[in-house]
């Protein structure tokens, strides 16, 4: 019986056994064709934007960018608000259906303002839609090793997304209009709303705290000294990504003069990487924790940046070329493992009730990064060159990594004891155990500061 049992087992398909979980594959499946969706907008906006603006398309486009970036920062504290008094279902099929409009309507745009308007549409609606979502998925999955896994199921998804969406782009291409592709975009939305449609949502726990979403969420962070840690984590991150998203077209065509395919395939060793990682994660979290796995990798962004500045200081060659590709997986893996594992942070650090709130937050102050470091990257490079430009963002870097070391305890327990002087005798919270007592420690109405 065991030998037959254990054959019946190794039959079985290759599953994560976090997509068995019927709610959770329904969500996993609609974030897909929403970034499948998302990636089609892309491509398309850029030729939209080049058919209305011609040689100016950059400027159009990297206008498009900062305001992406202010409308994640200012726009997502505002889903914390949303998610405790809409009910969840209808608010993320909303933001869905929202998001099909605008792509429906992009085909139709005649001016440059236009396009921004839309974008700011388009952009607003996402950053509701993404924290409510990435608060929804601890409640659908309580348990962490799950959790984990879809932490980095996400993770690849979104390199997948990053890496697929051009090529398929590309391939409609040959058959249809640019035009099309926001048709696709537009199904991609309503497919991921009917799929958050068909799927039962776990209730939002009741607030019970006093004083506005946004300003609460302000106050976690600055109060954890872990999610202190994790906002420098994320401008380590945002500080070595600017330079491949911002540079690495310039890098391929002008330093080493290679044709316009090269930056796929360098964008590619970037996904690579962070796919990798990704895959890797569960396992190595498991064994080693949250903090010991970020910290490292947040040190190894540093010296990738400074080997890129040596990189593109040196003649072009063979060799040189390959070591660039080498630094872009390092850069992609080493961002893998500081993003990927936040999830798990943000968890921890928050009551149930107070985690739409945490996560909007950290969207939000996350996107500020980037808005910083972006146009660091585009205005350092174009005036001083690239080798000076990865050397001043592995500068800051290597200071944000130092800074979330510092940051986050290295004895950094979930219980934690503390004593309650302030509340009256018979309070509820005291009777599991008087004045002075231990427990899962997170801010809240009745621990407004660390121990």
């Amino acid at each position: 019986m065991l030998a037959g049992s254990f054959r019946a087992d190794r039959k079985r398909p290759a599953v994560p056994s976090v997509l068995r979980h019927r709610t959770y594959r329904r969500l996993f499946t609609a974030q897909v064709v929403a970034l499948a969706g998302t990636g089609l907008a892309t491509v398309a906006l850029s030729l939209l934007a080049y058919d209305l603006a011609g040689r100016n398309a950059s400027a159009v486009l990297g206008t498009a960018l900062a305001i992406k970036m202010v409308a994640y920062v200012v726009i997502a504290p505002v889903a914390g608000a949303l998610a405790g008094r809409i009910p969840r279902r209808a608010l993320l099929a909303a933001m869905d259906l929202i998001r099909a409009g605008v792509a429906l309507a992009l085909p139709f745009v005649t001016q440059i303002w236009q396009i921004y308007v839309m974008v700011v549409l388009l952009q607003a609606a996402s950053a509701v839609f993404t924290p409510v979502f990435q608060a929804t998925l601890p409640q659908v999955l309580p348990r962490e090793e799950d959790y984990t896994r879809a932490l980095s199921l996400s993770r690849l998804a979104q390199d997948l997304e990053t890496l697929l969406s051009p090529a398929l782009a590309a391939a409609l291409l040959t058959v249809i209009s640019y035009d099309w592709l926001f048709a696709g975009t537009t199904a991609g939305f309503l497919a991921s709303a009917a799929l958050v449609l068909s799927t039962v949502l776990p209730k939002p726990v009741p607030v019970e705290r006093t004083g506005g979403t946004v300003a609460f969420g302000g106050r976690l962070f600055r109060r954890t000294p872990r999610l202190r840690a994790l906002l420098a984590l994320d401008l380590a991150v945002a500080s070595a990504g600017a330079i491949v998203y911002v540079n690495t077209v310039v890098i391929v065509r002008a330093h080493f003069q290679h044709p316009a395919g090269a930056v796929s395939l360098a964008l590619g060793a970037y996904g690579a990487g962070s796919m990798a990682v990704a895959l890797a994660l569960p396992r190595v979290l498991a064994t080693r924790g949250d903090r010991p796995v970020m910290l490292t990798a947040a040190f190894t962004l540093p010296p990738a940046l400074a080997a890129v500045a040596a990189l593109t200081a040196a003649a072009p060659a063979t060799p040189t070329w390959a070591a660039m590709l080498a630094a872009w997986a390092l850069i992609g893996a080493a961002s893998s493992a500081v993003l990927t594992p936040g999830g798990r942070v943000l968890r921890r650090s928050a009551a149930e009730a107070d985690l739409p709130a945490a996560y909007a937050t950290r969207f939000s102050l996350s996107h500020g990064c980037w808005l910083l470091t972006y146009p660091l990257a585009g205005w350092l490079a174009a005036g001083a060159g690239i080798p000076v430009t990865a050397m001043v963002l592995g500068a800051l870097s290597l200071a944000a990594a130092l800074t979330a070391t510092a940051a986050w305890p290295a004895r950094d327990p979930a219980r934690i004891a503390h004593v309650h002087p302030d509340l009256p005798p018979g309070h509820p919270h005291l009777s599991t155990g008087g004045r002075r007592h231990t427990h899962h420690y997170v801010i809240d109405t009745h621990h407004p500061a660390w121990p």
